[in-house]
């Protein structure tokens, strides 16, 4: 299995320097690996007392049997994870406020192959690392994956993402997020964040709240965010090259549009 290297945060410190809502139902957190996982948990962890809080496991299809009590309704719990849509997950999940967190296909290409060749993750594609190949050949593997080894752009949009879509879930795109934390004064932020946040604040937004999202948008809280990446011996672009982009649309040819992108 895949092994991530990553730092503790303070959060929990942090916490308890603020009053809570109790949570009425389990809230889980459910991504596409690589969209802000860590930046959306961070802010709702701030809304949500420890005790509240299920610390368990990232919840995955793989170890859902073993971690129930992170969606019991009797104690409600805020959870997360990288969850595949299946029968049993749509069943365990049945009573708890869900959201899904997507990123532009074309970014998230970006975002896979920084972390992949980053020190911070270790698994079984160590030997890109090295070099001996190209980075448009390591961004056509983020496409469309690598046989036995990487599940391709359309397997984990599709299982993470796409199939849960329904009236009981919401969809967080993580460019909206990024666009109003640059604007925290601004009206529009109050509404945004009052509206994603609902499910953990009842409603209404604590007076502090603009502190409490700073806090957890700590680029310094997540040690997978891009700047806290260690290593890599690759320049990846910022933005994706435009052979790469056509070839995320022949991959995917609606998924953008399906997620509000285009």
């Amino acid at each position: 299995m895949p092994r991530i290297v990553a730092k503790p945060d303070t959060l929990d410190q942090e916490n308890k320097k603020f009053n809570h809502q109790p949570l009425q139902q389990p809230v889980f957190l459910n991504s596409v690996p690589k969209s802000g996982t860590h930046l959306l948990r961070n802010i709702f962890r701030m809304f949500v007392s420890n005790e509240q809080q299920y610390h368990g496991a990232f919840l995955q299809l793989p170890n859902l049997a073993q971690h129930l009590s992170a969606l019991d309704t009797a104690q409600p719990k805020l959870s997360w994870g990288h969850l595949l849509f299946s029968d049993n997950a749509a069943i365990a999940t049945k009573n708890a406020r869900k959201l899904i967190i997507v990123r532009d296909p074309y970014d998230w290409v970006l975002a896979r192959a920084r972390f992949f060749l980053s020190d911070n993750f270790q698994g079984n594609v160590e030997h890109l690392k090295s070099g001996d190949v190209s980075v448009e050949q390591v961004l056509n593997m983020m496409i469309f994956g690598i046989y036995q080894k990487v599940p391709s752009l359309w397997e984990i949009y599709t299982h993470t993402a796409v199939s849960w879509l329904a009236s009981d879930v919401k969809l967080v795109r993580y460019e909206d997020v990024m666009h109003h934390l640059k604007r925290l004064d601004d009206s529009a932020a109050e509404t945004y964040f009052g509206e994603l946040l609902a499910p953990v604040t009842g409603g209404k937004l604590p007076d502090d709240w603009r502190e409490r999202i700073t806090i957890g948008a700590d680029k310094k809280q997540s040690a997978t965010y891009r700047e806290n990446l260690d290593g890599g011996a690759f320049d990846i672009p910022t933005v994706l090259p435009d052979q790469q982009r056509a070839m995320v649309d022949y991959a995917v040819p609606t998924l953008r549009k399906l997620l509000g992108y285009e």
